[in-house]
């Protein structure tokens, strides 16, 4: 075999491979659409059909009566709202103390930082399980309400992520720029603020972006702590919740288009942010 022939078939492989991994990752996806534009006649169909298809005549008939319910149902609207509440005030919330964090320990220098750090990467290791049941009888002994201790709850796990991530970021950053910032008189926090924090942008909106989705699909705090105020469920508890509007039906068909009405605000930030995480995921990989 020649040399051009293996270099050929290897590319041809390479690209099987990558297919099938493309095919592997969005088949739930377009599964999920798909589900969400059947009726419950057509979701029953035996075999299932890989576009909506009337029962009768097999055309296609693709119907949005599933959205119109979703919609229609107040509970997944205020889901909605609670949801976007969670989430970017536990984002923000992140991003603030992670940052000024992440600037101690990446760049200031004081004894225990090493500790610290792996203290923080430690935090991470632990189970949501494991310590719901204890943070759940502090927040009931202090009388929180359930917005807020989703919040707090969630910080748990997304800020030592934010710290762990940012103070790589931090460090990578030339010292020469605090030092010549401190000659021309500048804070430390000015320094931290105007010069340092603006280059960490790609890594703000990576971790930022990760800690948003981890707030926006959390269900486990989410659906203990909302147990005793039902008006405070975010929006995968209300869809986990979906009792459809006909009586003892399983709205199969309902849950879908929830679910891809749910998906669409983080395909949109991935797009409108694509750019920064890819910085963000690649800064430091190559040192020149």
């Amino acid at each position: 075999m020649s040399i051009q022939t293996k270099k050929r078939l290897n590319q041809v492989l390479f690209a099987f491979v990558v297919l099938l991994i493309f095919f592997y990752m969005l088949f739930p996806f377009y599964w999920m659409v798909n589900s969400s534009l059947k009726t419950e006649a057509q979701l029953q169909m035996t075999p299932a059909t890989f576009v909506p298809k009337d029962p009768n005549t097999l055309d296609l008939a693709p119907t949005l009566r599933n959205y119109g319910a979703v919609f229609r149902n107040a509970s997944f609207i205020r889901g909605l709202w609670n949801s976007l509440i969670v989430a970017v005030s536990t984002t923000i919330l992140s991003l603030v103390v992670g940052a000024f964090a992440a600037f101690a320990l990446g760049k200031l220098r004081f004894k225990g930082k090493t500790p610290s750090l792996y203290l923080i990467l430690a935090m991470t290791m632990f189970p949501q399980v494991s310590v719901l049941t204890g943070l759940y009888a502090v927040i009931n002994a202090l009388h929180i309400p359930a917005i807020p201790s989703m919040i707090l709850s969630y910080m748990i796990f997304t800020l030592p992520f934010t710290v762990w991530v940012l103070t790589s970021f931090f460090r990578g950053l030339p010292m020469e720029i605090m030092q010549s910032a401190q000659v021309d008189g500048a804070t430390p926090f000015q320094t931290f603020y105007l010069i340092l924090l603006p280059l960490t942008a790609p890594a703000l909106v990576t971790t930022g972006l990760l800690a948003f989705i981890n707030a926006w699909n959390e269900y486990l705090f989410a659906l203990t702590f909302t147990s005793i105020e039902p008006t405070a469920r975010t929006v995968p508890v209300a869809i986990a919740l979906f009792t459809g509007e006909i009586a003892r039906q399983e709205p199969f068909g309902e849950i879908m288009a929830a679910a891809v009405v749910v998906t669409i605000p983080l395909i949109a930030l991935v797009l409108i942010f694509q750019q920064k995480i890819v910085a963000g995921l690649t800064a430091g990989a190559v040192k020149g």
